[in-house]
C-alpha cells in the first residue's frame, strides 16, 4: 500500500508529551498517530457494516399488528 505524508498541526506541549509516550511504547509520534487513525477508520468502518446488517434484518421483519406503546406504557412497573 502507497504511503503519504500528512501534515499535522498540534501545541508543542502535546507533541512533547506526544515523544513521551511515543518512546514509551517503542514508535514515533507518527507511529502513534498512524495506529490512532487506522482503529478509528475501523471502528467507522465495523459500526457502518453492523447499521447495514440492522437495517436488512428490520426489513425482514414481518408486520406484528400495527400495535404501537406510548413511552408512558413501556416505563410502566
Amino acid at each position: 500500500m502507497t504511503r503519504r505524508n500528512l501534515t499535522v498541526q498540534l501545541d508543542e506541549d502535546v507533541i512533547r508529551r506526544a515523544k513521551v509516550v511515543a518512546a514509551k511504547r517503542g514508535t514515533s509520534v507518527s507511529g502513534l498517530v498512524a495506529r490512532q487513525l487506522e482503529e478509528i477508520v475501523e471502528g467507522d468502518e465495523r459500526y457502518e457494516e453492523a447499521s447495514r446488517q440492522a437495517l436488512a434484518v428490520l426489513e425482514t421483519v414481518s408486520d406484528r399488528g400495527g400495535r404501537r406503546w406510548s413511552r408512558e406504557e413501556l416505563h410502566q412497573r
